[in-house]
């Protein structure tokens, strides 16, 4: 089985970004304890960062075709990248939304997802930890052999 992990927007500053939303963790930290939960979980991760929404759609596109399922945090392309919104549609694999901080006591605009609808999970507000629940309510949810 094999996930895609995606991070968008900003998020390669992890560790030098506001520590109270964010954590104080860098992103190869947390790929890392991904790595180490996948182990566990018999998975395979495939790891992708970008501050650029058509580069992230470009990965998906062609990455879908060996990918089982897509673990995203979309960064601020959350509130407003419709075009990886219709990229997620298309790949027509399950989706789990994370996000670091908890989107819905931050910012009004912050609280519209317009990833949500399409995700089968979105967790956020655990920091690193959200990654690592929505990496396991994923690979739950491919074993389970529910579509999406």
């Amino acid at each position: 089985m094999k996930i895609l992990v995606i991070n968008g927007p900003n998020l390669n500053l992890l560790g030098r970004r506001d520590a109270e939303h964010y954590g104080s963790d860098t992103l190869p930290a947390i790929g890392q304890a991904l790595i180490e939960k996948s182990k566990a979980l018999g998975c395979e991760l495939i790891f992708y960062q970008s501050n650029h929404e058509g580069a992230i759609i470009d990965f998906i596109q062609g990455k879908t075709d060996e990918a089982d399922g897509i673990l995203i945090n979309p960064g601020a392309l959350t509130h407003y990248g419709y075009s990886l919104h219709d990229a997620l549609v298309d790949a027509g694999l399950p989706v789990v939304e994370v996000h670091l901080s908890d989107i819905h006591t931050r910012e009004e605009w912050r609280k519209l997802s317009v990833i949500s609808d399409i995700a089968i999970k979105q967790i956020s507000g655990l920091k690193k930890q959200s990654y690592i629940l929505g990496l396991e309510a994923l690979v739950e949810h491919i074993r389970s052999g529910k579509k999406k």
